[in-house]
C-alpha cells in the first residue's frame, strides 16, 4: 500500500496505465490514426460506438472542439450510456444477439466508412456482432477494448470470440479485470475505475495523430473550435457546411 492518500494513489494508477498506453501501443495508435486520415481522404465518414460507460469516451470524440468534425455518434437506443431507465437494461441489450446489425442495417453507415468500437471487456454480443457486421459491409473496424479480458474472461458471444477477434485493428487500453485500481483493507471491494480516463486520452491520442497526418499530406483537417471563443462559431458553420455530406449529427 502506498503512503499516499487514495487520491494520489488513483492519480499514480492513472498516470502509470496513461504511460503504458503511450509506450505499447504507439505503433498502433500511428496506425489507427493513419487508417482514419485514410478514410477521411478518401472521402469515407467517421462513427464512433460504445455502450454503457465505454459510450463516455465515444461521445468525447463528437461535436468536440479541437476534435474532428466528421466523427459521428453511431447510437444503440438504451445502451448509450446510463440515461436509460432502469440503468440495468442498458447492460441487458449489451447481451441481445442480433441488435448490432438491426442497428447498422439501420444507420448510415457504408463501405469505405470507418467504425471506433469501445468495449471495456468486449466479450458481450453488441460490441463483438456490431464489428462482425460493419467489417462484412466493408467498414473499417478500429476496437478499443482491454486485451486482457480475452485471456480471463469467457465470452458471451455464442462464437466464443471477442470484439478484438473481428477488427482491423486493436488499440489495448490496458485496463485490469475489473476495471478497478485501488483496494483497501476496510472496503470488501476493489474500487476506482480508469477506463474512461485512459480510453477517452487514447482515443484524443488517435485523433491528434489523425489530424497531423491529414495535415502532412496537404489536406486541412476539418476542426471543430470552441464556441466560447471568438470566432467559434463562424469557424464550426464553415467547417460543417463543408462536409455536411459527411455529419449526421447536425440533423
Amino acid at each position: 500500500m502506498s503512503d499516499r492518500a487514495p487520491a494520489g494513489q488513483f492519480l499514480d494508477a492513472a498516470i502509470g496505465l496513461l504511460q503504458r498506453v503511450r509506450d505499447e501501443e504507439a505503433d498502433s495508435i500511428a496506425a489507427a490514426g493513419t487508417l482514419l486520415a485514410d478514410t477521411v481522404t478518401d472521402g469515407g465518414r467517421l462513427f464512433a460506438f460504445g455502450a454503457g460507460h465505454s459510450s463516455l469516451a465515444a461521445q468525447d470524440l463528437v461535436y468536440r472542439a479541437g476534435g474532428l468534425a466528421l466523427v459521428n455518434l453511431l447510437a444503440v437506443p438504451g445502451a448509450v450510456g446510463v440515461d436509460v431507465m432502469p440503468a440495468p437494461l442498458g447492460s441487458a441489450l449489451e447481451r441481445v444477439d442480433g441488435l448490432a446489425s438491426a442497428v447498422l442495417d439501420s444507420s448510415p453507415l457504408r463501405t469505405g466508412d470507418a467504425l471506433l468500437i469501445i468495449s471495456l471487456s468486449g466479450r458481450n454480443p453488441l460490441p463483438v456482432e456490431m464489428a462482425q457486421h460493419a467489417r462484412a459491409l466493408g467498414v473499417k473496424v478500429i476496437g478499443v477494448t482491454s486485451v486482457a479480458y480475452a485471456s480471463q474472461t469467457e465470452s458471451r458471444h455464442a462464437s466464443g470470440t471477442f470484439l478484438k477477434d473481428h477488427c482491423d485493428l486493436v488499440l489495448d487500453t490496458k485496463i485490469a479485470v475489473g476495471d478497478a485500481e485501488l483496494t483497501h483493507d476496510k472496503v470488501p471491494a476493489p474500487f476506482a475505475p480508469a477506463s474512461t480516463v485512459v480510453t477517452s486520452a487514447l482515443l484524443q491520442a488517435v485523433m491528434a495523430t489523425t489530424a497531423a497526418a491529414l495535415a502532412d499530406r496537404g489536406t486541412e483537417p476539418p476542426l471543430l473550435r470552441s464556441g466560447n471563443v471568438d470566432g467559434g462559431h463562424d469557424w464550426n458553420a464553415r467547417v460543417m457546411e463543408q462536409y455536411a455530406d459527411r455529419i449526421f449529427y447536425r440533423h
